[in-house]
């Protein structure tokens, strides 16, 4: 692939600490380029590492002329066997801040550039060790923190995606190739693209299309987590339910109604994904405490930016209550009205006896989950439907799931592209007619692994990484 940046200039050697900011056992500082190896030999007292063999390790010292600044090892990787396709010099020293700021500078000193964000993995894209795709699965892995974002980033990376969308550009481009063909017959007026195949063909990228865009909710979650907002009124028992949730003493408990006044956040893993859990303050429609107006007000507007709320009530309380439920029923209608993803469930059923909440609750027409928080009764229940809500069984599968904004934004220019094909194919339009959509569909497909593109986006993308990647 022959692209050229704006932030890289390909014949410099770069240099980056590749491990994480601040002190630790080990820093490991790379330099990438033509002159990776001899720039670190120069300043490297041990082997003459421009005669050593790639994918060998060498100890000794850096010196900046006779003082020793550390003892290293030295990781030797030649081009094109590297993640870049360069040279690359990997060197291993003690984690000093101090060390590795004096290991950089006697590199810039010999020559190196500091590396910008994402520039390493940039090179493995120019280079072709990478597609896009799989470029940006290195960063979607380095930012997993859960095991379904590193199940999703692991297919990316290993070109599974990339896979995907090959297959459905080669079947394109071969039928692509026979309409532009039958344009120079266009005299003989003769068809070498069989249409009806074509039509079958068409119809199944479409479908494939339509399963990876439908992904992308569950992509999104699995990449950036779920938010759960924990509403309801003061007292039914919120705070209890994110302590036993959590299965810790989180949020402060009280038989006082209104004690939350803020929103507490913490974090959940549920079968691999990560639920943001949000407990909020009471919800109730008249009181005169400007401190908890506020926290309301921001209940309220946890609600609304919540992927998921579970509104919790007190099922005692409803039992006993004209009041409760008709609350209760203007709730779940605003719910349906705002198309609110929404988990209903019934707390207390220590003190209210769950039959007897079971039979009150009937004529609701919406599921309820009857738990009893303080006695942590029903809650791996809550934490499976929630999941479910979510994920379902599929998270577990291998397939591509779409975790990726800009893939899915180029998917949506796909889908537009086949379904004009499709159209003009049930009108019968001729093939100089179906060209441009089958070029616009390839023109989506490719951008979203590299092979169309341009240099701005590639900017945007890489700047985004961390540098020494």
């Amino acid at each position: 692939m022959a692209y050229f940046c704006n932030m890289l200039h390909v014949s410099d050697t770069i240099v980056a600490i590749a491990t994480a900011p601040g002190p630790g056992a080990i820093g490991i500082i790379r330099l990438a380029g033509a002159d990776a190896i001899s720039i670190v030999n120069s300043i490297f007292k041990g082997k003459d590492l421009t005669k050593q063999a790639t994918h060998t390790l060498h100890f000794g010292r850096i010196m900046d002329g006779t003082t020793v600044i550390d003892e290293v090892v030295v990781a030797l990787y030649k081009g094109p066997r590297s993640y870049t396709g360069d040279d690359i010099a990997e060197i291993c020293c003690h984690g000093s801040t101090y060390i590795m700021q004096q290991i950089m500078g006697l590199c810039a000193a010999k020559g190196a550039v500091m590396a910008r964000p994402g520039e390493f993995t940039m090179r493995a894209f120019l280079n072709g060790k990478l597609d896009l795709a799989q470029a940006e699965a290195v960063a979607d892995l380095i930012a997993s923190d859960s095991a379904g974002a590193h199940r999703a980033a692991m297919h990316n990376l290993r070109g599974g995606f990339s896979h995907d969308l090959a297959a459905m550009r080669e079947q394109l481009i071969k039928f692509s190739a026979l309409i532009e063909l039958e344009l120079d017959f266009s005299q003989e007026d003769v068809e070498f693209a069989d249409r009806t195949q074509f039509y079958a063909l068409i119809n199944n990228i479409t479908t494939a299309t339509q399963t990876l865009l439908n992904s992308f909710s569950l992509g999104n979650a699995i990449k950036n987590g779920v938010s759960v907002a924990i509403a309801g009124k003061p007292n039914a028992g919120k705070s209890t339910l994110l302590n036993a949730l959590l299965n810790e003493e989180r949020a402060i408990v009280s038989d006082i109604a209104g004690t939350t006044r803020d929103t507490i956040e913490e974090t959940l893993n549920i079968n691999g994904i990560l639920f943001r859990l949000i407990d909020t303050a009471g919800i109730r429609e008249h009181t005169t405490d400007i401190i908890e107006k506020q926290g309301i007000a921001r209940s309220r507007d946890a609600m609304n930016k919540a992927d998921v709320v579970i509104y919790l009530f007190d099922v005692a309380q409803y039992i006993t209550s004209d009041f409760e439920q008709t609350d209760l029923l203007k709730q779940i209608e605003e719910f349906r009205k705002s198309e609110t993803k929404f988990l209903l469930v019934g707390n207390k059923t220590d003190e209210a006896g769950h039959e007897a909440a079971t039979a009150a609750l009937r004529h609701l027409g919406q599921p309820v989950l009857l738990i009893s928080a303080r006695d942590k009764n029903n809650i791996q229940q809550l934490k499976d439907e929630l999941y479910n809500m979510v994920a379902g069984g599929f998270v577990q599968q291998e397939g591509t799931i779409v975790t990726n904004a800009r893939h899915f934004a180029a998917l949506q220019h796909v889908l537009q592209a086949l379904q004009d094909i499709k159209n003009g194919m049930d009108n019968n339009l001729p093939g100089d007619l179906l060209s441009p959509d089958i070029r616009r569909c390839l023109h989506f497909l490719g951008e979203i692994t590299g092979v169309v593109t341009t240099e701005d986006k590639l900017d945007y993308i890489f700047s985004k990484f961390c540098i020494g990647k």
